[in-house]
């Protein structure tokens, strides 16, 4: 086996976990109720485990307290948090970078997972944030019209600021738009085709013969934000760090990314990987923008919430009420209780749901009921904070200028 060849295979992705999980950036598959075992998939990655010693760093450094996503192992894997927190400790930069391809007119209660923790992030750290919006994948995916896809990244851009984005921080482009404007950023695209053979695309990708050239060249196109001197206009000159916060079918993108970084002489980007937020009918997949029923959008009604949490939410219960009294739930599997543990904030009360489900205090429909009244104000609140977002507010987001960067604090 050549040297090039056992560089490859280090970087595969290709498929699975293990003979039953199957995790690409386009496909999450699992035959187990409890869903894609993490363990393996960081062993199989070769990213190390989110642990308490590096919670008590992070806690000790920010003086915040870990947000609920960490706190409960959501964002659960890494690549190089120990050298971000090594920066902000000695006072140096760094920005966050993380992105949405725009696939659906109205985004889902999955794809706030990475921007809420985000916008967590940009408040604690204090640091600029790009957002990419790669509407040209999904034209070359879906086969899309571009007008299509830049309308899709445009109302996504809306649900996105929603979030709270600070707009002295944050830089949010479309990719059919931007691109075209920004010959730096075009350039490093460039400079990473170059670093990159077919063989390691087809490799880390799993790109076969038939599929169409842009799919090929799109990888570099992600890869590009995680280098500072791709946004002259908020770097300047300065080689920055980039931490990017993801799901973990994401990743493969950025080890391609990270193989690069030196041949370009720029940091190795770090990032913080997320478990999958699962579909209503279980955890053996993630939620579909494709298929209503397998998720919460934003654009739902409270009386749709509650009808889809009612009728599709998988249950860990058992078959009748005096089973599951005497026998209890089992939350691993259980959907409702995997969602609160995204989105119910109160550590305490979680643990009493956990508790009495497991039990058999807590039957099944209770506890949709519970998440019922988390979501529905959840959904009704980021509603109304995106009914404001006008497209002159987008536009601001969106024009390339100076975000306040300083090399030193």
């Amino acid at each position: 086996m050549t040297a090039e060849e056992v560089k490859v295979q280090s970087l595969s992705l290709n498929g699975a976990t293990n003979e039953e999980d199957v995790v690409t950036p386009w496909s999450v598959e699992s035959k187990n109720d409890t869903g894609v075992d993490y363990e393996k998939l960081i062993q199989r990655f070769g990213s190390s485990k989110i642990d308490d010693e590096l919670l008590l760093r992070f806690e000790k450094i920010t003086s915040k307290k870990p947000h609920q996503f960490l706190r409960r192992g959501i964002f659960f894997s890494h690549r190089d948090m120990h050298t971000v927190l090594n920066l902000y400790e000695q006072g140096k930069p760094f920005y966050l970078y993380t992105g949405r391809g725009p696939s659906s007119e109205s985004m889902h209660m999955g794809h706030l997972v990475p921007f809420l923790f985000c916008k967590w992030l940009q408040d604690v750290f204090n640091v600029p944030l790009v957002i990419q919006l790669t509407d040209d994948e999904k034209a070359i995916w879906k086969n899309l019209k571009l007008e299509d896809a830049i309308k899709m990244s445009y109302n996504n851009a809306k649900d996105i600021i929603a979030c709270g984005f600070n707009l002295d921080k944050t830089f949010i482009f479309s990719d059919l738009e931007h691109i075209g404007n920004n010959p730096a950023f075009y350039q490093n695209m460039i400079r990473i085709q170059r670093s990159v053979t077919f063989n390691q695309v087809k490799g880390i990708f799993g790109f076969g013969d038939s599929d169409p050239v842009g799919k090929i060249s799109f990888p570099p196109t992600q890869a590009a934000p995680a280098f500072s001197s791709s946004f002259p206009f908020i770097f300047k000159n300065a080689k920055v760090q980039c931490l990017i916060p993801c799901a973990i079918d994401q990743d493969p993108y950025f080890r391609m990314s990270r193989d690069v970084a030196p041949k370009l002489g720029f940091p190795k980007p770090a990032l913080l990987h997320s478990s999958f937020f699962p579909a209503l009918q279980g955890s053996k997949t993630k939620m579909s923008a494709s298929d209503s029923n397998t998720a919460i959008f934003l654009t739902d009604t409270a009386k749709q919430i509650k009808n889809k949490v009612n009728k599709h939410a998988f249950s860990g219960g058992q078959a009748t009420v005096e089973e599951h009294r005497q026998l209890g739930g089992n939350c691993d599997i259980d959907i409702s209780y995997q969602w609160l543990r995204f989105f119910l904030e109160d550590d305490e009360k979680l643990e009493q749901i956990r508790k009495g489900y497991s039990s058999g205090e807590i039957l099944t429909g209770e506890l949709k009921k519970h998440l019922i009244d988390i979501l529905q104000p959840m959904v009704l609140a980021h509603q109304e904070r995106r009914s404001k977002i006008t497209d002159d507010i987008v536009k601001q987001f969106m024009v390339p200028r100076d975000l306040g960067f300083r090399t030193n604090k």
